[in-house]
């Protein structure tokens, strides 16, 4: 029997002895009890360890039933809930979607079957570029143009690049999981339509707002002839970072213009259904989508914001949520540098994105591309040269990253329809706890500290006693 066996932790957690406290939620230590009393729970446990020993390993036994101790206790109230979750996944960058494209159709199955499939890791959500990201292989956009010319009733607008490799790998992923949702964001206007007429920074011009919100109009109508459903748009990627390539610049007074005159209203005389979301950028900065909503004319338009997290705090996010809690909120990106460590990643992503934005309203969680190459290609000219994809492919070999097993703690057992309910929040072990439409109770627990930690989760059902290693992952499953 491995030392790691989840009844041998628990046995030897109730030998610890730690100075008393007066607060039983932070004493570690318990009164041992005979091993022959265990008993076990129908709970089953996920675990990805630092070391990498455990990656999203199901373990051998179920979890012991809560016996009393005087371990931190983690509760969970199922009957105050909070957000309905529509998903968890990635970005299918272009560049994702031709190193999926060039594997083998045999290998290309197994690795989307393994991704989407509900009897897998189940991920239910992906955003794609509108246009070229800057992990597409070149700059693009639907209505390319010699320099001075223009095509202001879009005649000239394809999105025939897609059907290269985005589209056919979107249906294949469709014929999969039918229902996965899809979000649509744009790194940059075409060119032509700009203020410097590059496709780096500038703004857009505001005589071709009008038809820039047909050129959404024409994007959602060419996925829909293709059998792919646009959920959602975002209106800008990060609209306050111009140095990428492709990149736009778009203040909040300018978004909210855009919104409420054009956008919206082309959408609602379209009957066009899919959402708009605002603002696609840093937690530090909930201003800019408290401006566009604090506009009744651009508010009456917009689903809700959307969030990246490379500046500023989780937190603020509950910030816009309370003064507009109508407005849905979404975490749309964050990546993973490849000169960092697993277990870096793990413990920050799984505290920080998967726990963070759910217990602060958001309704989706994507990490940044989904495959690279062992190369970190394809990119722009000027875009990320460090982003380390969920999968690494060349060829057909496939490595899982460390955002394959963050996504996969949520992704597999949180599916659309799940709402978030009520734990109470530990420092040393972050957790957010899920309703399943199914009636289930998921909760993601994470080892925050440097020692391994014995700790109970009390459930009105059934209540265990468990133990993470430090830095650990776990994910906890009513069955």
């Amino acid at each position: 029997m491995s030392a790691n066996n989840p009844l041998i932790i628990f046995v030897l957690s109730f030998l610890l002895i730690k100075c008393s406290s007066s607060d039983p939620d932070t004493n570690d230590s318990s009164t041992t009890i005979p091993i022959e009393n265990v008993e076990y729970s129908q709970v089953d446990l996920y675990v990805t360890k630092a070391d990498q020993s455990e990656l999203f390993q199901k373990q051998s036994t179920k979890v012991p039933l809560y016996t009393e101790n005087v371990n931190v206790n983690i509760t969970v109230n199922p009957e105050t809930t909070y957000q309905e979750m529509d998903g968890f996944g990635f970005s299918l960058t272009g560049g994702s979607a031709w190193l999926l494209n060039n594997m083998s159709t045999t290998e290309r199955s197994k690795i989307l079957q393994n991704i989407f499939s509900k009897n897998n890791i189940g991920v239910s959500y992906l955003r794609v570029s509108i246009g070229a990201s800057d992990l597409d292989a070149e700059v693009f956009s639907y209505s390319d143009l010699p320099d001075g010319e223009t095509d202001e009733k879009l005649e000239l607008f394809s999105i025939e690049k897609d059907k290269v490799h985005l589209i056919p790998i979107l249906k294949e992923i469709l014929a999969i999981n039918p229902d996965i949702k899809i979000m649509g964001s744009p790194w940059s206007a075409p060119i032509w339509m700009k203020t410097n007429n590059t496709s780096i920074g500038g703004s857009l011009k505001p005589e071709y707002y009008a038809i820039y919100a047909n050129y959404f109009i024409k994007y959602i109508e060419a996925y829909r002839a293709e059998g792919i459903a646009i959920d959602a748009i975002t209106v800008q990627n990060e609209p306050l970072h111009d140095g990428n390539n492709p990149s736009m610049y778009m203040e909040a007074i300018d978004q909210a213009e855009f919104v409420k005159n054009f956008l919206g209203p082309a959408f609602k005389t379209a009957n066009i259904q899919t959402k708009i979301i605002v603002w696609d950028h840093n937690a530090d900065n909930t201003s800019y989508p408290i401006t566009i909503f604090n506009d009744p004319d651009a508010n009456q338009y917009i689903d809700g914001s959307a969030f990246h997290l490379y500046s500023g705090s989780i937190n603020n996010l509950s910030t816009v949520h309370n003064a507009f809690p109508n407005k849905n909120l979404y975490f749309t990106e964050q990546w993973v540098g490849a000169n960092s460590a697993f277990n870096d990643n793990l413990l920050w992503h799984a505290r920080e994105v998967i726990i963070g934005a759910t217990r602060n309203w958001c309704k989706t969680v994507l990490e940044w591309n989904l495959a690279s190459n062992s190369a970190l290609e394809p990119h722009t000219n000027g875009g990320c040269t460090e982003c380390l994809g969920a999968l690494t492919i060349d060829g057909n070999t496939v490595q899982k990253n460390v955002a394959y097993y963050i996504i996969a703690h949520a992704s597999k057992f949180v599916q659309p329809g799940s709402v978030r309910i009520q734990s109470n929040y530990h420092v040393d072990l972050p957790n957010v706890a899920f309703k399943t439409p199914t009636g289930k109770i998921v909760v993601i627990v994470v080892n925050n500290t440097s020692i391994d930690k014995a700790f109970n989760i009390k459930t009105p059902s059934e209540s265990i006693a468990t133990s993470l290693d430090a830095g650990a992952v776990g994910t906890y499953v009513w069955q």
